[in-house]
């Protein structure tokens, strides 16, 4: 997006069930967003926004700038090289994360690995006013380096959270969930989060739900979720309460 955009919550969208929509890059990368969109017109306090990518094999972004918020990649096929203006060069396959914090400016590039196309899962966290100039930083961590535990009935992978190596500047939860029957998520009081569908479909508060489909939550709840085969992603954070202003690749 070119436009500036000054956001903050849009309390009518609170519950209600949206499908993501198709966004062209300039680059000819094709995503599906959850927001912001015509569908959910805000960012979604602390999160500017989410989307699932998918980079053809003759595709990717060129060298580009960012800065004042941080960057959450997770790989759902295939691998994506990123290289950086801190030096840093590191392909991220299947189940791997990188986290980016832009601060003050940081220049990158992705491209998918090895001459294969790619897809996964991008997130932009706002940071908090005071840290709008800290200094640019890099992390990643391996699938093997998430804690997974199990219920009857669904895996969680934590991507962001308690036992994940990835942190952010931002108090976050990040679980990648596959559901086989039933699970419930729980809100934290004061924060706000949304679910996001990979594959497979389900329910969710009684409503279809399915890939591309995006559910926001914005006050501390108990979401329940069935399905068969159903993989989402479960993201809440704690709000900075600060209007998110996105102009391109920069969040103000």
């Amino acid at each position: 997006m070119t436009e500036e955009k000054e956001t903050q919550s849009n309390q009518q969208f609170e519950g209600r069930l949206v499908e993501g929509e198709m966004v062209k890059h300039g680059t000819g990368v094709n995503s599906r967003r959850a927001f912001p969109t015509s569908n959910y017109s805000s960012s979604l306090d602390p999160f500017v926004l989410f989307e699932r990518f998918y980079i053809d094999e003759d595709k990717g972004f060129p060298m580009h700038p960012h800065k004042g918020f941080e960057i959450v990649s997770y790989m759902i096929e295939g691998g994506m090289a990123h290289e950086d203006s801190l030096g840093v060069k590191n392909t991220a396959s299947e189940g791997e994360v990188m986290r980016i914090t832009t601060g003050s400016g940081i220049r990158h590039s992705e491209f998918p690995a090895n001459d294969k196309s790619c897809n996964g899962l991008q997130l932009w966290v706002n940071l908090p006013r005071d840290k709008k100039e800290i200094e640019a930083g890099y992390q990643d961590a391996e699938k093997s380096e998430l804690p997974t535990s199990e219920t009857e009935d669904a895996e969680i992978t934590t991507v962001i959270g308690e036992g994940s190596p990835i942190t952010l500047q931002t108090e976050m939860q990040y679980l990648d969930v596959e559901i086989s029957g039933e699970w419930s998520w729980e809100i934290r009081e004061g924060w706000q989060g949304f679910l996001f569908g990979v594959k497979g479909s389900g329910k969710v508060k009684d409503q279809a739900f399915g890939e591309g489909d995006v559910l926001t939550i914005e006050k501390a709840d108990k979401v329940d979720i069935a399905g068969q085969e159903l993989r989402i992603v479960a993201v809440q954070g704690k709000p900075h309460n600060q209007a998110i202003r996105q102009q391109g690749p920069y969040v103000f």
